[in-house]
């Protein structure tokens, strides 16, 4: 296993409690320091996504798992819900349109007059909307300690500081070569690969994979804003999403912190977390279209995410790649391949897909 995010440590889980020696492989100094703990930390429903799409089943399959989970394991969680809001006329098909996909995805929605957006949260100003009560929020670092907790239980070796340089394909297995102070070689059986923003550059490096086979990695840079002093809403509030992302949206954190984010402030070639200048004017119109008594001086410089993304700035929102033996040929091999949004819901679900792909039954996933 190559790659300690979220879904790094839900594959490694599934592997270990189906009886496999897992090695789980991160470059970093810890876990999950990347995507996985720089995001909204949102639980979502599975209303946005296309039917039929990976991101569509595995996020509704995934959520329900989810939530299950962390109250197994006692994760913090919430489903405070959110509203998915029309602040304009022109709005109101697109608005219309994700009513649709959600019927189509099995994920209950209600929908909202701008008098009952009113009654749920005073302060939001829009046309109509639609409530989605499944939405919740969570402690995404105790959702993965209790995986990285499981995995190790059950066998498995998380390595931290050690970095995957090269690899080859052979008749005997696939064979893994390191980096880092103690360099090593090994050979597996399987090898996932789930190293996140670089999991395309990483399987360029395995010498006998079919290079056609991998598309092109693009990388989307957010900002978010937290709001000073209490914040001024019940729920999640999402304006309607744009072709990259899903808007500059207000979410709530467990202990009631309001943030604001992310937009899609850049592309950049490589993975840069400062935090760019200059966004506070694009924050506060955007933010103003839903919450007009937005006061100036109320936000305040939070933190930065990076998405994987396998469609460019001007292209529609691409699907997750999980792309496995069926799909290139080499046997015990995946690329999980532009797991952005909703990765982190989805996460459980998968795990139990590559398990799916590589022919390995799974324990349960509550085992």
């Amino acid at each position: 296993m190559i790659g300690a995010g979220v879904i790094g440590l839900a594959v490694a889980r599934a592997l270990a409690l189906a009886g496999h020696e897992t090695l789980i492989l991160e470059a970093e100094e810890r876990f999950g320091t990347q995507t996985s703990s720089r995001n909204s930390e949102v639980i979502h429903s599975g209303l946005y996504y296309p039917p039929g799409s990976l991101k569509a089943r595995l996020c509704v399959s995934g959520r329900e798992s989810l939530y299950r989970y962390c109250a197994e394991r006692g994760v913090a969680h919430q489903a405070i819900g959110k509203l998915l809001i029309a602040c304009d006329a022109a709005e109101l098909p697109a608005l219309a349109d994700y009513a649709r996909r959600a019927a189509a995805n099995d994920v209950s929605v209600h929908t909202l007059t701008a008098a009952d957006i009113r009654h749920l949260e005073p302060a939001v100003c829009a046309l109509a909307g639609l409530y989605s009560p499944t939405t919740g929020i969570f402690d995404s670092h105790g959702f993965m300690l209790a995986l990285l907790g499981d995995a190790e239980q059950a066998g498995a070796v998380l390595v931290t500081r050690t970095p995957v340089m090269r690899g080859e394909i052979t008749a005997q297995g696939i064979v893994v070569k390191t980096g880092g102070a103690a360099p090593f070689t090994l050979r597996s059986r399987y090898l996932i690969n789930a190293a996140g923003l670089s999991a395309t550059a990483l399987a360029r490096r395995f010498a006998g994979f079919p290079m056609a086979m991998l598309p092109p990695t693009f990388y989307a840079k957010g900002h978010y804003f937290t709001l000073s002093g209490r914040a001024p809403f019940r729920h999640l509030v999402y304006p309607m999403p744009d072709h990259a992302g899903l808007g500059i949206h207000a979410t709530l954190d467990l202990g009631g912190q309001c943030k604001f984010g992310p937009d899609v402030s850049g592309w950049p070639t490589n993975p840069d977390y400062a935090f760019e200048t200059g966004l506070e004017t694009k924050f506060y119109q955007a933010i103003r279209r839903y919450y007009p008594a937005l006061a100036n001086g109320a936000l305040q410089p939070g933190y930065t995410g990076i998405r994987p993304k396998l469609t460019g700035p001007t292209e529609a929102a691409g699907d997750f790649l999980i792309q496995g033996p069926p799909a290139h040929g080499v046997a015990g091999f995946v690329n999980l391949l532009g797991i952005e949004s909703p990765g982190l819901t989805a996460s459980l679900a998968i795990a139990e897909e590559v398990m799916r792909q590589l022919g390995i039954a799974s324990a349960s996933l509550h085992a």
